[in-house]
């Protein structure tokens, strides 16, 4: 134990005196809980409290808003917290609220009583006495008029902490968490439960109460907030000159809103035995390349061992390199009880796995595994089967999981790196020069999957671009009666007369014919931003990407940053669509260098599922890759077989948007916007008009009808561009 003198501890009590008092604004409809909410932690907390409540604040009876943020101003100069008692339900009714915590220098909190609407309706409707009268029949018709204008909060109004509660468990969970503050506790920062805050509800009354209840959602993993993070009253100082120790006293800087952090053990120097000297300069150059781009992110390295030489090398150069040590530390413990055994709070873990993504092995891996329990195998077997040697990959972990409620993880990231010991699988017989770009891409995959976790929180900010899409088909939305809803609320049918080429083939000349039109007449230039003007139609990827859950029947994978569904019009035997759920990722002209992860990631998926068909024909080849003008909204991956056995590829456009330089692989992508920082656009409109030529052997045809029953017996080899990079994927690999 670290030997502390009077005056630390008299400045520690002196800071524990001055935490400062937290706003917690309640977001629900009428009957959501609001009300029990507030009196049950006022009840149990040692934290001295002051409910807001609108409905009571003119002495007993309902007041103004000004009269509330009066009250509020009062009290949080008292040093008192605040639990807002009212229904806000859309951003400008909390918006004087949020001032509060500018104002007072206080954490600003919102608790999301986001509960079914038809139990908030049969609470209203039945309950008596209620503080604002609002009970009895006229009670429905109120709750549904406002459920119509919700609109749920974002972090980036002005809020520290957001907790979404979708059933009486998460609220019971969330009243536990916060009863339980005392005056020195602190809560973590960040967005906890639903991820998509832009969801309305917007269901007449008559559904409300007759047979509709509130939407489920999609099956995803990242379900919060379960029994939330537990408190933190620990110090910890953020120095890379000095190890941190697990039960350490010393430090200075207070956990009060901790940043997004990732601790991460050292990769491949354990078991598969990379030199640790040149290990050591692997993590501190891609550290160094990464840090600036994480904001006020952390990474630390963490090591069991006290004497542990690996730690001492990187705390040694990162010195040398003067990299900010409130940015990268070291630290000394075990990685599975960092919270709990030594007060660091990190969100996000990595995880030194083995290629196959299985429990078990000894080290880090099966220490992981085992504190995580069987979620994390499960969610990790829904993410990938197995994992390549320099990559890195993001599984958000249940909230079920022990490491979740204990410790706070919300994320694992398996990574694996090169294998130098002989007695191993794959060894690379001391080649340190491949082990060495080996690792160097492991640890740069790794602090890219956490870059994009920590970017994926802040995008719960506006976005005022965005421009997704749906099936990236080239025929058009389905020729169904429903109605869409257009941006501005309007509805139209998809058979409305006035949207012409709807189904289709001529749909995708105009859409295309504008891209070219309002962007390039040279097939080489690069990314730009296109400003198209897209359609209500070319907005169905968009939708089913930013709202999987109401689209069941289309989605055949869903995660945080992917959704995945088979093409509505196929243009093969095998065609699917990865598409990113990133917002203003509309296609390839967005693309930045900022998006790498994103669309490495979505390789990774398209792989994965083009190595399932592969595993049910073995006659099958893919191609992974992009439009350079996409006719739908949302940036999206086709995972296409190069069969091209399908009735509806009808036509010379349907045909060269996959087998012309109009078409860009996903590799191809990869490397230029690693490379430059944005992708090279093929998209002259002379590319839809080129002559028919088989994919294979480059043979010349009339129309379609000779060139499908010519590639059906075409056996001559691809073309050598394609053989080369990985841009084709047969059941033995990457050609």
């Amino acid at each position: 134990m670290m030997e502390v003198d009077d005056e630390m501890i008299k400045i520690k009590g002196e800071e524990e005196e001055k935490r400062k008092p937290i706003v917690v604004i309640l977001v629900g409809a009428p009957g959501s809980g609001k009300s029990t909410f507030c009196d049950h932690v006022m009840r149990v907390s040692t934290r001295p409290w002051v409910r807001v409540c609108q409905d009571t604040i003119g002495n007993g009876k309902a007041g103004t808003k000004a009269q509330c943020l009066a009250l509020s101003n009062t009290s949080l100069k008292d040093g008192k917290s605040i639990l807002i008692d009212r229904c806000n339900l859309d951003r400008e009714q909390r918006a004087d609220f949020v001032k509060l915590g500018e104002s007072h220098q206080v954490d600003m909190h919102a608790v999301v009583l986001d509960l079914p609407a038809k139990l908030c309706i049969s609470r209203s409707v039945k309950r008596t006495g209620h503080e604002g009268n609002l009970q009895g029949g006229k009670a429905a018709a109120i709750v549904n008029r406002m459920l119509q204008k919700k609109e749920l909060p974002k972090l980036n109004e002005g809020f520290s902490r957001i907790t979404f509660c979708q059933n009486e468990n998460d609220v019971q969970a969330a009243m536990d968490t916060y009863g339980a503050l005392s005056p020195s506790d602190s809560l973590p920062s960040g967005c906890y439960g639903e991820k998509n805050t832009d969801t309305k509800v917007q269901l007449g009354i008559m559904k409300f109460l007759k047979r509709v209840d509130a939407p489920n959602k999609v099956r995803s993993d990242k379900t919060v907030p379960g029994p939330l993070v537990e408190i933190t009253k620990e110090n910890h100082p953020v120095d890379a000159s000095q190890d941190q120790q697990m039960g350490s006293e010393s430090g200075t800087r207070p956990l009060d809103s901790p940043p997004p952090t990732l601790a991460f053990p050292s990769i491949s120097t354990a078991d598969f035995q990379f030199n640790i000297e040149r290990a050591s300069e692997i993590i501190v150059e891609t550290v160094e390349e990464f840090i600036n781009k994480l904001g006020n992110a952390r990474v630390v390295l963490v090591d069991l061992s006290r004497g542990s030489k690996i730690l001492s090398l990187v705390k040694t150069k990162a010195a040398i390199k003067n990299i900010d040590p409130k940015k990268f530390f070291t630290f000394v413990g075990d990685i599975t009880k960092l919270r709990s055994g030594g007060g660091l709070h990190c969100n996000v873990i990595a995880n030194a796995a083995n290629w196959r993504l299985k429990p078990g092995g000894g080290g880090v891996n099966a220490a992981i595994y085992n504190a995580a329990g069987p979620e994390l195998d499960a969610a990790t077997k829904n993410r990938a089967g197995s994992l390549a040697p320099g990559k890195a990959l993001t599984v958000p972990l249940p909230s079920t999981s022990s490491l979740f409620s204990k410790e706070g993880v919300t994320h694992v990231i398996h990574v694996l790196g090169p294998n130098m010991n002989p007695k191993r699988p794959n060894c690379l017989k001391d080649d340190y020069n491949k082990g060495t770009k080996v690792l160097r891409e492991a640890y740069l995959s790794l602090f890219e999957n956490f870059a994009s976790i920590v970017k994926t929180q802040e995008k719960l900010s506006d976005s005022s671009s965005v421009k997704p899409d749906i099936h990236s088909h080239l025929d058009g939305i389905s020729n169904c009666d429903q109605k869409v809803r257009r941006e501005d609320g309007a509805c139209i049918t998809e058979r409305n007369k006035k949207m012409k080429g709807f189904i289709g083939e001529t749909e995708f000349k105009k859409s295309y014919s504008v891209n070219v039109k309002e962007n390039a007449t040279n097939s080489g230039k690069t990314g730009q931003s296109m400003n198209k003007d897209w359609g209500s139609w070319a907005q169905a990827l968009y939708n089913i990407a930013m709202h999987p859950e109401k689209h069941r029947n289309d989605v055949i994978e869903v995660s945080d940053d992917i959704v995945v569904l088979n093409d509505l019009y196929p243009k093969a035997q095998k065609h699917v669509l990865v598409l990113s759920r990133a917002e203003g990722l509309d296609h390839l002209a967005d693309l930045c260098e900022e998006h790498l992860p994103v669309i490495r990631r979505m390789h990774d998926v398209g792989l994965k599922w083009a190595q399932t068909f592969l595993s049910e024909n073995k006659s099958l080849v893919f191609r992974l890759g992009y439009h350079s003008a996409p006719s739908m909204r949302q940036l999206h991956l086709h995972v296409i077989s190069q069969d091209f056995n399908s009735k509806h590829l009808k036509n010379k456009k349907h045909w060269n948007s996959f087998n012309s330089p109009f078409f860009r692989d996903s590799v191809d992508i990869i490397q230029e916007v690693s490379e430059q920082g944005k992708a090279t656009l093929h998209d002259d409109e002379k590319f839809m008009s080129m002559e028919l030529r088989c994919n294979r052997c480059r043979s010349a045809h009339p129309n379609i009808p000779r060139l499908k029953s010519h590639i059906s017996i075409c056996r001559s080899p691809f073309p050598a561009p394609l053989l080369q990079n990985g841009r084709l994927l047969t059941k033995g690999g990457t050609c």
